[in-house]
């Protein structure tokens, strides 16, 4: 039986393809059309699921939908009756794409893909708690979703139980944490529903003590919080219920300062308001977690929702709630709500008994070495190809043992924001220049934003403060933990400002290659972590085929690609041949 599961027209597209309640194939519109959260009708994703089974649309049994349009669209006309005259402007803006596009959702599915069976739509949050739970290493456990807002919801919680899910509590519009977290992102002079997480990393230059940071008070001083994580905004201090800004003047003022240019110096009040929004995150997410657990009385715990990227209060959820054991969707935004629709069919309503958890997130694309050396061959690209498995390993080892930038395409893409050793940029975390290099040279960003160390799950407590067992969420890079002090100062580039790394873990049967590497660089290195970063240069999203990649390197200071079995230098390949048209585009 096959389910596909779409999500799109908010942001972050994509469809996932389970076969008889296994995720054989997923992935996000944006790596296909390289536009960065791409929320268009997911169909090259779509096409490359069906592709990667060999199978057409015809053969589907079900398509899940990740939301109820009509609800949504019920829950935007009623906010714009309410802040009517102001919101005029939004309404006439957004209403087309509304009734030309997001209310014919079935008709645009059966037509694109030729499809004749059932569309069966999921709610929102339903979605994020069954991409969660339902794919999960748990028979039972609490369920918290968190995001910004799906048709009415923007935080649950609740319980599940083998194949059901019961979300027994939720808050509603216009009150939401990540609202919360991007209407400060704005003000902050960052894009909304893309740079949240700068603001994240940005937050330990900022003041953490909750004593003394004036901005916390203030922000706490517009919220209603109470003991069991419910809470109620004071609405004159936003405008994105009724506007397509966030931020009021009332904000401006309380904060002493209006809206940063986003080209301006970020200073320390920006830096400590970051700090402030990070703390009253954590101080709602720890009184609904902790909530949750008395009301279930369960010691595990599943996360999905865009917050469930927080990876830095992840990183907190055991030590300061009562549960003993948690698992986050890797793709907890909403392009995770695509496996959580699928699952939703296949696990809930068709009754199916559950029989694989999602053990690792490689379920994207993949090249074999005769595509590749077929690619490199059209556009006369110089190569050289690795007598052995050992020898690439080796290699690769030294190179950035010696300070080199690698660009690491291997195997099937990854499922979800974060790079995880099939399209990353590896480099050497004991460099202390390396953050500059990659900062300046590679990636084109902001100088505060932390690089993460990947470490073998089996060396992690060497040289992390980490929970153990380790949570398997670490396996996706979705939990910061604090770097031993004996460590810091031997991998600097990887450790941030206060002392902790957003660790990624791998063992060898998830990712074989990824592992043997790492070793290999503790052999010369005395440490075996290197630098993970995503394989993209700011602004674009990660690569996807050898066409990305190639092109990611010869614009940016990366050094050599290993892809596949072959090694390709830079310094070798003096012009960007995929701007001609020798090579199609994959």
């Amino acid at each position: 039986m096959y389910i596909l599961g779409i999500s799109c027209y908010y942001h972050d597209a994509s469809c996932a393809l389970l076969k008889d309640g296994v995720i054989v194939a997923a992935a996000e519109e944006e790596r296909f059309t390289r536009k960065k959260h791409d929320s268009s009708f997911p169909i090259n994703a779509i096409i490359y699921c069906l592709e990667s089974q060999g199978i057409s649309a015809s053969e589907l049994d079900y398509v899940g939908f990740y939301e109820k349009p009509l609800v949504k669209f019920e829950r935007l006309l009623s906010q714009h009756l309410a802040g009517f005259p102001w919101s005029l402007k939004v309404f006439l803006s957004s209403t087309p794409s509304w009734i030309n596009e997001k209310l014919r959702v079935v008709g645009t599915i059966k037509k694109k893909l030729r499809y004749k069976g059932d569309v069966l739509f999921i709610e929102h949050h339903l979605a994020h708690a069954a991409s969660t739970f339902l794919v999960s290493p748990f028979k039972e456990a609490a369920i918290v979703t968190v995001d910004g807002v799906g048709e009415w919801t923007t935080t649950s919680y609740g319980f599940g139980k083998g194949n059901e899910i019961t979300l027994s509590k939720e808050m509603k519009f216009p009150h939401s944490i990540g609202l919360l977290y991007s209407t400060i992102t704005a003000y902050l002079g960052f894009s909304v529903n893309n740079s949240e997480y700068k603001v994240m990393g940005l937050s330990p230059y900022g003041n953490m003590d909750r004593k003394t940071n004036q901005y916390y008070r203030k922000l706490l001083s517009i919220i209603d919080l109470k003991e069991d994580g419910s809470f109620g905004f004071d609405m004159s201090y936003f405008r994105y219920h009724y506007t397509d800004r966030m931020p009021s003047e009332k904000m401006c003022k309380l904060f002493g300062g209006p809206v940063r240019n986003k080209e301006s110096e970020v200073t320390q009040r920006h830096k400590d308001i970051a700090a402030a929004v990070q703390l009253v995150t954590e101080d709602i997410l720890t009184k609904i977690i902790t909530h949750c657990h008395k009301e279930t009385g369960q010691e595990n715990l599943v996360m999905a929702g865009g917050v469930a990227l927080n990876s830095v209060y992840n990183g907190k959820i055991l030590s300061k709630t009562p549960f003993k054991r948690i698992w986050i969707q890797p793709n907890a935004s909403d392009g995770g709500t695509s496996i959580g629709a699928a699952a939703y069919i296949y696990f809930t309503i068709l009754g199916n008994k559950r029989k694989k958890a999602m053990e690792d997130a490689y379920l994207g694309p993949e090249f074999t070495d005769k595509e590749i050396e077929d690619a490199l061959d059209a556009g006369e690209i110089k190569y050289h190809k690795f007598k052995s498995e050992e020898e690439l390993v080796k290699k690769t080892a030294k190179l950035i043992y010696e300070n080199q930038v690698v660009g690491w395409f291997q195997g099937r893409m990854e499922w979800g924001p974060r790079a995880l050793g099939a399209r990353s940029i590896l480099s050497n975390a004991c460099n202390k220049d390396m953050k500059e290099i990659l900062n300046l040279k590679v990636k084109h960003r902001e100088a505060f934003r932390p690089f993460a160390p990947v470490v073998c799950k089996d060396d992690a407590a060497k040289y992390f403060e980490c929970d153990e067992p380790i949570p398997e969420p670490t396996d996706y890079m979705l939990m910061v933990y604090p770097v031993k002090k004996d460590v810091r100062k031997k991998i600097p580039a990887v450790t941030h400002v206060d002392g902790s790394g957003r660790l990624q873990t791998v063992t060898r049967e998830q990712n074989r290659l990824y592992y043997d590497v790492i070793k290999e660089f503790g052999k010369l290195s005395g440490i075996p972590i290197l630098i993970n970063t995503s394989f993209n240069i700011r602004g674009e999203p990660i690569v996807c085929g050898p066409k990305e990649a190639y092109k990611c390197m010869m614009g940016t200071g990366i050094d050599c690609l290993v892809i596949g079995n072959y090694i390709v230098y830079r310094d070798e390949n003096k012009k960007d041949i995929w701007d001609s048209e020798k090579i199609a585009t994959d």
